[in-house]
């Protein structure tokens, strides 16, 4: 049963420093088999925010844990505009993965990481087209089985970014974006940016979106928080379902929300009780 933890919009250079040394003790304490880092480790993309970010990757890694990662738009300098267009995530690639659309598999799954971040906008993400075909091409490797995870930044899809009504922007060239990732059978989409947690049937939001569950993570480390405390993910993976948990910043530690149960059910992810929630993420039912 791979558990991962879902981490995003770490923002180190606006972080809070206990929340640092909390997610890396609930880590450790979590032995997952994989951690996911969806964008935004730095606020600024400068070398010293780069460098906090870096230690605290190898740190994660000297424990133990596989870590894969993907740059959010914090991470492309914003006000050196020499090095925004020359040389936009030199630093990322130097400081935390030379990859920018790292692919890992385990047991059971396989997880792809592709870049959103660009130069030419402030905040918002797109994929290319030569990214759509890597999508294809790397899930159509993998054993048909298995569970395939896409991580990008960007959310795919228009979601809640404040307390109120009000809508993030969908990923630039949404709908092919979703045809790749449907043609590939991606089965779950990690995202971050919005600092809001969600998890939602693609088909729900979109309605050639295909079948995916769509998990977004709220920022784990940020002080820039929109609406909810800071938050990271856990998801664990048996088969068809899957199970998502927040932790949730409580002032002292993060402590585990009500976890939500998924079973894929044909082109569909159904909502499963509170009870097997429980049972499948190993937490007594209230």
């Amino acid at each position: 049963m791979p558990r991962i933890i879902h981490l995003s919009d770490l923002h180190f250079g606006a972080h809070d420093p206990r929340l640092v040394d909390a997610v890396e003790e609930q880590v450790a304490a979590e032995k997952p088999d994989l951690i996911v880092i969806s964008g935004d480790l730095t606020q600024r993309a400068t070398t010293e925010q780069f460098s906090e970010a870096c230690r605290f990757l190898e740190r994660l890694r000297e424990a133990g844990h596989d870590v894969l990662a993907v740059p959010g738009n914090h991470d492309v300098p914003l006000y050196d505009v020499l090095r925004r267009f020359l040389s936009p995530l030199a630093r990322y690639r130097r400081y935390i993965d030379d990859t920018l659309c790292p692919f890992i598999e385990l047991p059971g799954v396989a997880v792809l990481g592709i870049n959103t971040a660009r130069s030419l906008t402030f905040k918002d993400g797109r994929i290319g087209h030569e990214q759509m075909d890597f999508i294809r091409e790397s899930f159509a490797r993998t054993p048909p089985a298995i569970m395939r995870i896409l991580v990008t930044h960007h959310p795919m899809f228009a979601l809640p970014v404040g307390e109120g009504p009000e809508l993030g922007k969908a990923i630039g060239r949404q709908e092919l974006a979703l045809d790749a990732a449907a043609d590939a059978g991606v089965d779950m989409l990690l995202a971050g940016h919005n600092h809001r947690a969600s998890t939602h049937d693609s088909s729900d939001l979109v309605t050639r979106a295909g079948s995916a569950l769509v998990i977004q993570a709220g920022t784990a480390t940020s002080v820039r928080l929109r609406g909810e405390e800071q938050s990271f993910n856990r998801i664990q993976i048996d088969g068809d379902d899957v199970t998502v948990t927040e932790l949730n910043w409580d002032g002292n530690a993060f402590v585990e929300g009500q976890p939500a149960a998924y079973r894929r059910t044909g082109d569909h992810w159904k909502t499963m009780s509170a009870a097997k929630a429980a049972e499948l993420s190993d937490t007594p039912a209230e």
